[in-house]
This record gives structure tokens, sequence and C-alpha cells, in this order.
């Protein structure tokens, strides 16, 4: 699958590096393509600019710091976006005063809905945001198994999305598909969490499995 991820920071070299070993057509998109020679060397992996990546996309991966997402999103254009499968795994967040710290920027809705909102011919899909970026490319690396969720109005998106999952290492039995997009919210306010947990392990390499009652 031809792949375009925006973005080129930590999560995006993470995925663009895992899913280009899996055997997919990967490019990154960037606002400064010209400077990111470095990076497409040592990723092995084109960088190249927002609207060149989202036309050669047939999937496109939103992992812009999550408070930036719909304005670089709209540099690609509706046009690059209709129909694809919009994959959005970030997160957005605010600078609040002492001491209140970080906050999320989408309290009553989440990104993901945003997305799918501003850009109504996508097929937006909502994942990997509850973890690490490590996690994301290397499931294997916990001690057990854990739980990958997915929010999105889309069946084809999901099942095209849970493919590039397993990809990535994620066996079907960990894909969790918790509903329409509106749960997302669910995905992204676990970020608070998330980091009392990174606190109180000091790590964040971990996961969250999703354990259900014994069957009677």
């Amino acid at each position: 699958m031809r792949i375009a991820l925006i973005g080129t920071g930590n999560v995006g070299r993470a995925l663009a590096k895992a899913w280009a070993a899996a055997g997919h057509d990967v490019v990154l998109g960037s606002r400064t393509p010209g400077t990111k020679e470095d990076l497409a060397k040592e990723l092995g992996v084109p960088v190249i600019g927002i609207v060149e990546a989202a036309e050669h996309g047939e999937a496109v991966v939103n992992v812009t710091p999550g408070a930036e997402s719909i304005a670089t999103l709209r540099t690609a254009g509706a046009g690059a976006l209709t129909d694809k499968l919009l994959i959005d795994i970030a997160v957005g967040f605010t600078e609040e005063p002492p001491p209140h710290g970080m906050a999320l920027s989408h309290l009553t809705f989440s990104l993901g809905e945003e997305i799918q909102s501003t850009f109504p011919e996508a097929r937006v899909v909502k994942t990997l945001s509850t973890m690490d970026s490590v996690v994301m490319t290397s499931p294997d690396s916990l001690e057990g198994p854990s739980t990958v969720f997915l929010s999105g109005n889309d069946p084809a998106a999901k099942t095209q999305t849970a493919t590039l999952l397993t990809d990535l290492g994620w066996p079907s039995s960990s894909h969790l598909d918790l509903g329409p997009i509106e749960t997302a919210r669910g995905q992204e306010h676990f970020a608070h969490l998330f980091m009392g947990i990174a606190a109180s392990q000091g790590t964040y390499g971990f996961n969250v499995r999703v354990v259900l009652p014994k069957a009677e």
C-alpha cells in the first residue's frame, strides 16, 4: 500500500520505518522537505511536501501535533484526502499556566471527530493514540499481549487499518473496535492516565489490555 505520513516527529519516523520494512511504499510529508535530506537517508524513506505526500498515499496518516493537525491537513487540500483512508494518531495539547501544565486541546469532542467533520469525504480511523511510538511498532517488546483501539465510521476503512496494524506486529486478537468516530474521545482522553502511569513507572514503554470477565 502507498502510505503517506504527514509529520516527521518520533511517531512518524518510527511508523515510516516499520511500514517500509513490511513492504509498503512509504513517504513522509513535511512543510520543509528540503531540510530533511539527512532524515530521508537515515530512514530510507522519501521526505516530500505535504501536498505531494497526500496525493501519493492510498492511506494518509496524521502524525502531526494535535493542536496543529487541522491546519496542517488543510494544506494538503480536501481533494487529496477525498475517499482516502485517513488514520489519525495525534492527540492535541495546549499549555496551561501553573499548576495545571499541559491540557487537552479537545475537551468536548475529539480531534478525530474534528478531522472527520472538516474532511467529510475522507474515511477517518483513530488508532495507536494510547501508546508510545516504540510500543506502536514493537508490541512484542511488552511482557504480554495488550490492546490497540480503533474508532471510525467506515467499516472498510477499519478493516484496512487493521491490516496495517497487523503489519506492525499487532495480531487481530489485540484489536478492539470501539465503534464510530465519537469513541475517539476515549482514546484521546486516555492521555492523562498515560502520563500518570508513565510518571509512576518511570517509562513510556507500556500499554493497557482490556480483560473481560470469565465465561460462566
